[in-house]
């Protein structure tokens, strides 16, 4: 008998349509893996099913589960996108409701950003979910592990939960999350060796496309990894922060909890060892703030400098756009292996960056920031957003002209979403905005997607204009043109026939069929 099963969902064709066959990542469960390592680590026995990664059924995860007998089940609902939370819990409520129907009698409990955003709502509509977790859930998990009986009557002991008796909402008391200074006991790395498929687990994971320089031979073995939690930004559109949440309130804001906790570089780095012994080359860096404190990544960074001599290291990273201006700084980060970095420029138009929290982004020059990037041989995955408020048509014009200037070989843009935890949903359920009407509605990249409008563009338009603008951006001429001289032919070719997957749109449809 194992004390908990933690299951990771699958919806990847409901989340992405036709880009989940071959272009959309497949990335090792982070939360997962963390909470397993830490319920090991207190003699808790664990497993995990990662439905995604071995494209399991409802019916071939019952009878895995079945035959692992858990006295807990935890769907552990985050994954690889600030969305994900939301979005994957329509894999993850179609299981647990398959689960339930087959006489399943285990508690179900929840971990995730919808239901840290929205439990009470969460647990009204789903009746497949005994529980859910406030934040993290760490500590309120060992204490529930410790229970002799995993019953409902027993839970209300426990802190950091929400939880149904007799069609009554019950909050306990908030439970703190683990420290900085705990991060290395209370979080003691990684449970790898729980992935599927014992001897190559990583060979069932893959990065996106741009990480692997295009070429579909370079997206595996792939593994994300953590090296801190949260961030101390508090930009409208993101839900991020929302795992660091300290209260019972019904609706969680994940701007009322910003901070950032990390493990020490010491640490740290014995995960990365791991993964290079796996064979794992290609690695994402999670961190949402990584280059932000120098205390923390520039030993890290010298540290994985030293398992870089012969640049076989192929990883990305976060950072804001401000952080990046030195050439020193720059210089260690690709001498660590860091050859692409992900940064936020969000608008080209500067008063619409300040709507939503940049700060002081306000003071950089964008091209000069991206030319010194690329001086230091690192290329750019440049993420934006479209409909952000304040937006016109004339201000994503000049958001894509400046994209098309700065040339990145990495493109990404978003239409703005009112993600359960920001404060941008909160706002829009006060000014009655039109919400996705299910969980793929969240969704990036789904059919029922449902972005935002602005105070000039309607949803649909929004959503319009980031479809098309994808498409020709990556068709543009100095881009295919860059990108054949950097990686070759056939990443030109591979993004050729990315670019001929059109995305259905639900919203688009209706508003553009009659015309």
């Amino acid at each position: 008998m194992n004390d908990v099963v933690f299951i990771i969902p699958n919806n990847s064709a409901g989340v992405y349509q036709e880009l989940s066959g071959k272009y959309s990542a497949i990335e090792t469960p982070t939360w997962a893996l963390l909470l397993a390592e830490s319920c090991r680590a207190k003699g808790f026995k664990v497993k995990i099913i990662d439905c995604l990664a071995e494209n399991l059924t409802d019916k071939e995860a019952l009878v895995r589960l079945q035959d692992l007998k858990p006295r807990l089940i935890s769907f552990v609902v985050y994954g690889q996108n600030v969305n994900a939370g939301t979005t994957n819990m329509s894999g993850a409520t179609r299981l647990s409701k398959y689960l339930k129907q087959n006489n399943v009698q285990q508690l179900i409990s929840f971990f995730g950003s919808h239901v840290q955003a929205l439990p009470k709502e969460t647990l009204q509509n789903e009746d497949s979910i005994d529980f859910v977790f406030l934040n993290e859930g760490v500590y309120s998990l060992w204490n529930i592990l410790n229970l002799d009986r995993i019953i409902i009557e027993n839970l209300k002991t426990i802190n950091g939960i929400a939880f149904k008796q007799n069609n009554k909402i019950i909050f306990t008391k908030p439970e703190k999350v683990v420290p900085t200074e705990r991060m290395d006991l209370d979080l003691p790395g990684y449970a790898w060796d729980l992935l599927p498929y014992e001897e190559k687990p990583f060979d069932l994971y893959r990065s996106p496309m741009w990480h692997a320089e295009y070429l579909e031979n370079q997206r595996s073995p792939y593994a994300a990894i953590q090296t801190s939690l949260g961030c101390q930004f508090k930009c409208t559109f993101c839900m991020i922060n929302i795992i660091n949440r300290n209260d019972n309130e019904e609706i969680g804001v994940s701007s009322n909890y910003s901070g950032m906790r990390y493990w020490s570089p010491e640490f740290i780095i014995k995960e990365f060892d791991k993964l290079l012994e796996y064979g794992v080359s290609t690695i994402r860096i999670v961190d949402e703030m990584f280059l932000l404190n120098p205390k923390y990544y520039v030993p890290l960074c010298n540290l994985l400098k030293e398992r870089n001599k012969n640049d076989n290291l192929r990883m990305w990273a976060y950072s804001r756009i401000d952080t990046v201006r030195r050439k020193d700084i720059l210089s260690l980060v690709r001498s660590a292996g860091i050859k692409w970095l992900c940064l936020g420029i969000e608008s080209g138009d500067k008063r619409v960056r300040l709507e939503v929290s940049k700060g002081k982004f306000e003071d950089v020059d964008v091209e000069k920031v991206i030319s010194q990037v690329h001086d230091a041989d690192i290329e750019v995955m440049a993420n934006y957003i479209y409909g952000l408020p304040g937006d016109t048509k004339e201000t994503i014009e000049k958001t894509y002209e400046l994209s098309l200037k700065l040339n990145t070989l990495g493109w990404n843009t978003y239409a703005a979403m009112a993600l359960p935890g920001s404060q941008l949903y909160k706002k829009a359920l006060d000014d009655k905005i039109k919400l996705p009407e299910n969980y793929e509605g969240y969704s990036f990249h789904s059919y029922n997607t449902q972005p935002l409008p602005t105070d000039h563009l309607k949803a649909f338009e929004v959503l319009k204009l980031r479809d098309e603008k994808f498409i020709e951006y990556h068709k543009s001429k100095n881009f295919l043109d860059k990108i054949e001289k950097k990686f070759g032919h056939k990443a030109r070719e591979n993004i050729e026939d990315m670019t001929k997957i059109k995305l259905k749109r639900k919203i688009i449809d209706e508003n553009t069929s009659s015309r």
